[in-house]
């Protein structure tokens, strides 16, 4: 499941390949599924047990991705494009990519015809473009035109004890949440897969109102810097040390309650867990928290190294424990509410 999530195309705005996957496993395990006019999937499942007043929970996970939009096609028939999400430059150089099932590379001039002034300076997006092996302008436009999105032409690989992939933002959020929804629940699940996280938390505004959940989990793929040269006080998260638990980002702040309640599952089920250890960046909580008066929300998320790249890298042994962690707490928050 992950390997077809992840070599899915799905970037912010367009996300139908992955949409269109993630409906197929989930139709036959949900009361209701059904998508909004921005492209949000919404599903809700509802309490096995006869409980009269069972808790009602909500899971979010985006199935957007970073890419690219090509902005223009040059006389000589290059593709011009501009960022869709975080992406730094010096990561698109050599890069394949795929646009629809036309494929390219990300390309620069060789270091051969650079000046020495300009070997010294970091690359800039506006320096790059995408060759698709048009002769000119009018070849590409036969293949492509602007407006037309681009994702890193990536494959799914397991190595060791690790997985690489594009897109484990959020590709490991939708693929729990899959396993999730096919299990039954002493809880009324809600569980929404929402588009255009990468722009602005945009998609999960719409997707969320109306729910009024107890608690809302948002499940993540997350930085991860244990790397070579890396001083261990700085190192967000460490690869094989579990999911990771945020308590404040930029966009928002964990309910202390909800933490507490995952910290408790995660030491009764064994389940080991880590920090993270940073407040820079924000996910779809930032816009879940303070949605329809507010909702008590908290972010579980799969360490990632290289994040928003085309070879993002994470620990099979997280992406297990991320998984129980979830499982746990569900079974956990099982019974009737004390209102």
């Amino acid at each position: 499941m992950l390997k077809k999530l992840t070599e899915a195309f799905g970037v912010s705005g367009f996300e139908n390949e992955v949409r269109d996957i993630i409906y197929e496993e989930i139709k036959d395990f949900c009361d209701s599924v059904k998508i909004d006019s921005i492209g949000n999937l919404c599903a809700y499942k509802s309490a096995k047990g006869g409980q009269k007043n069972p808790k009602k929970i909500l899971l979010s996970a985006h199935m957007d991705e970073v890419g690219f939009i090509v902005t223009d096609i040059t006389e000589d028939g290059y593709l011009k494009f501009a960022s869709v999400g975080g992406i730094e430059a010096k990561l698109m150089l050599s890069q394949r990519v795929r646009i629809n099932d036309i494929k390219g590379v990300i390309a620069l001039k060789a270091v051969h015809l650079s000046t020495a002034e300009e070997r010294e300076k970091l690359v800039k997006e506006d320096q790059l473009y995408i060759d698709i092996g048009a002769k000119d302008k009018k070849s590409a436009e036969k293949l492509v035109r602007k407006g037309d999105y681009a994702v890193f032409d990536s494959d799914y690989v397991e190595f060791g004890d690790y997985i690489k992939a594009k897109a484990l933002d959020d590709r490991v959020g939708c693929a729990a949440a899959i396993e999730v929804l096919k299990k039954d629940w002493d809880v009324d699940l809600y569980c929404n897969f929402t588009a255009q996280e990468e722009l602005g938390l945009r998609g999960v505004r719409p997707a969320t109102r109306g729910i009024n959940p107890d608690f809302a989990l948002v499940l993540e793929g997350t930085v991860c810097n244990d790397l070579f040269g890396v001083p261990k006080h700085l190192r967000v998260t460490k690869s094989g040390d579990g999911p990771a638990i945020s308590i404040l980002d930029s966009a928002s702040k964990a309910d202390e309650g909800l933490v507490k309640l995952l910290e408790e599952s995660a030491n009764k089920h064994n389940v080991p867990y880590q920090y993270k250890a940073e407040t820079a960046g924000g996910n779809d909580a930032g816009a879940i928290c303070i949605t329809d008066g507010g909702i008590k929300t908290a972010s579980v998320s799969v360490p990632c190294k290289y994040i928003h790249s085309p070879v993002s890298v994470m620990n099979k042994r997280d992406y297990e424990n991320y998984k129980e962690l979830i499982c746990a707490f569900l079974e956990d928050m099982g019974g009737e509410k004390n209102d």
